[in-house]
């Protein structure tokens, strides 16, 4: 079977089982984007060249299956009891140890409550790993975790906030060795009070009728060489400059659009 990515149109072989794991949500190996493959998922590809897979036509009501293949028959099991053959005579069985003391309740419990103690702050670990991009990044929880690291002598990620990054100025323009490239550069500034990892970004060219041309996502290790910068971070009103080289889609590209993430 094939799906295709909306948002870089690459075509993917996708078996039942990949399919299967995220009911039908997958994430683009290129561009990193998560879409439903059942939207266009093809037996067959349409005759080169083409652009898109035919999306799929959403029903109303499901679709009946009407050609099975197999179905498993399950055989009821019976019991048959022949009075001929029960035992004679029963033995006497002697009553359990545990049986004659009434007072089993009266034993120490402080291994149960160690016990749900120790599962209630797993839960809490774990509930705190999985939300830790939240937590690290919210403005009432972050001054504590910072305070409790320092005592531990750990380091903590880089807070990333978004919304607090201002594009200050862009430009486009070819690139001046490269045929077919052009060069995208812009200025970015922190306007939070903290420093910030740098974020990916994503530039989208469009045309005149804001349809979208071509689209990438970079990392910040593709728009800066140095580790250590990347380590460090963008401080607290900051700002930076920007470049990227890219692929000149062509004529239709009017028009190009930031986005941090």
């Amino acid at each position: 079977m094939y799906t295709q990515c909306p948002e870089c149109l690459t075509v993917y072989n996708a078996d039942a089982a990949a399919i299967a794991r995220g009911h039908g949500t997958v994430r683009c190996s290129h561009c990193s984007a998560i879409f439903d493959a059942l939207h266009t998922l093809a037996d067959q590809l349409p005759p080169e060249p083409f652009d898109r897979l035919p999306q799929q036509p959403a029903e109303s009501d499901p679709p009946q299956l009407g050609v099975p293949v197999y179905r498993p028959n399950a055989q009821q099991v019976t019991f048959t009891f022949d009075p001929d053959e029960r035992p004679r005579h029963r033995e006497r069985r002697s009553t359990p140890a545990f049986a004659h003391h009434g007072r089993s309740g009266t034993r120490r419990r402080w291994p149960w409550v160690v016990g749900v103690a120790v599962l209630f702050v797993s839960l809490g670990a774990q509930i705190s790993y999985a939300e830790r991009d939240r937590l690290l990044n919210t403005d009432s929880i972050r001054p504590w975790l910072d305070r409790g690291c320092e005592q531990l002598h750990c380091t903590l990620p880089l807070r990333h906030d978004a919304s607090r990054l201002e594009l200050l100025s862009r430009d486009i323009r070819p690139h001046p060795s490269v045929p077919g490239a052009l060069i995208v550069s812009a200025t970015l500034q922190n306007g939070a009070d903290f420093a910030q990892a740098y974020p990916v970004v994503e530039i989208t060219l469009s045309d005149l009728d804001e349809n979208r041309v071509a689209m990438r996502r970079f990392q910040p290790r593709e728009y800066l060489g140095d580790s250590r910068t990347i380590a460090g971070g963008l401080a607290a009103g900051a700002s930076t400059a920007l470049v990227f080289e890219v692929r000149d889609p062509g004529k239709n590209a009017v028009a190009f659009e930031f986005k941090f993430l």
